[in-house]
């Protein structure tokens, strides 16, 4: 099967990519390296199987044309700076929602009909059930971010009823492991580096999270599409576990041998529109029989140890 993923160079589409190699598949990167990186694919380029496309999403007639032959569309790629959103408004629209449009609308000239997409748990805004399930219903949006994912899937599941796609929609926690180039652990490591003796952490320590091992994610998003069978299959990917960011900070401290002096910011928030609490309801997709395999803590470490032993990912994203 051949497939084309946007975000292909980016943090979860480069380990999508070699995965999919590895099954044997032809596949198609589409990229504009405003974020990916072409190190992630250095394997992947020595496949006669894969071909890379530099290429942004809002330039439709490029988009279409690499549609050629494709048979289903990963889409990944999307701007994911939530905590900086306000700063930036129509970043936003523009490459999540717009681009989103522009990938449906590619497909559809090109006769492709299956799309998976990479949406968030964020679209679930600040719930009142934990752990939130898929039928949650949707409250008022907390950010730009997760508004332009909800427009997304909204687009999708209109396409797939209007004209006969197949959409697997996958609402996302936060994503860990090697190839990690935003988040709190890279923050956290780049102020340690910078001083060791001090760290500054937004909000009060205590917002709850929950994250997923980047191959897990992989894992769970490949077994979906191989086992789900409706027109609109959406689902929750994370684990059946969270952690407070105080417990993240003391892992990431310890692995280290570090004993800071933690600074907080204050309020029960990060950020405007930083969620306290986000803890998915996994049960849809372990219905399928995926488990993942490694814990919160477990994935911190990973990434941890990836970016020490990567220091060039920390000067790619200065």
């Amino acid at each position: 099967m051949k497939w084309l993923v946007t975000g292909g160079a980016g943090f979860i589409g480069s380990h999508l990519v070699d995965r999919l190699l590895a099954r044997g598949e032809d596949v198609l990167a589409y990229d504009n390296f405003s974020t990916g990186q072409r190190r992630f694919l250095e394997h992947a380029i020595e496949s006669p199987h894969f071909q890379l496309i530099v290429g942004d999403l809002l330039d439709r007639p490029s988009l279409t044309a690499a549609m050629a032959g494709v048979e289903i569309v990963a889409h990944l790629a999307a701007n994911a700076d939530v905590r900086h959103g306000l700063e930036h408004p129509e970043r936003d629209l523009q490459q999540n929602t717009i681009a989103t449009f522009n990938v449906l609308e590619a497909m559809r000239a090109a006769g492709v009909r299956r799309i998976a997409f990479a949406s968030t748990g964020s679209v679930y805004g600040e719930p009142s059930v934990f752990p939130t399930p898929e039928d949650a219903p949707f409250p008022v949006q907390t950010s730009l971010y997760a508004a332009s994912k909800v427009a997304g899937e909204g687009l999708i599941t209109a396409y797939c009823e209007g004209f006969g796609f197949q959409s697997y929609i996958f609402r996302f926690v936060s994503i860990l492991g090697e190839r990690y180039t935003h988040g709190h652990i890279f923050d956290f490591y780049k102020k340690l580096l910078r001083d060791p003796t001090r760290l500054v952490v937004l909000g009060n320590g205590h917002q709850r999270k929950s994250y997923l091992y980047v191959q897990d994610c992989i894992d769970a998003m490949l077994h979906v599409i191989e086992h789900a069978r409706e027109k609109v299959n959406i689902y929750n990917l994370g684990t059946n576990e969270y952690c407070e960011v105080n417990d993240s900070v003391r892992w990431i401290t310890e692995h280290l041998g570090l004993s800071p002096r933690i600074e907080y910011t204050g309020g029960e928030r990060g950020w405007v529109g930083d969620s306290p609490f986000i803890f998915l309801d996994t049960t849809r997709v372990r219905s399928l029989g995926w488990e993942p395999k490694l814990t919160i803590r477990e994935g911190v470490i990973r990434t941890l140890e990836y970016l020490r032993a990567n220091p060039w990912v920390l000067e790619a994203r200065e």
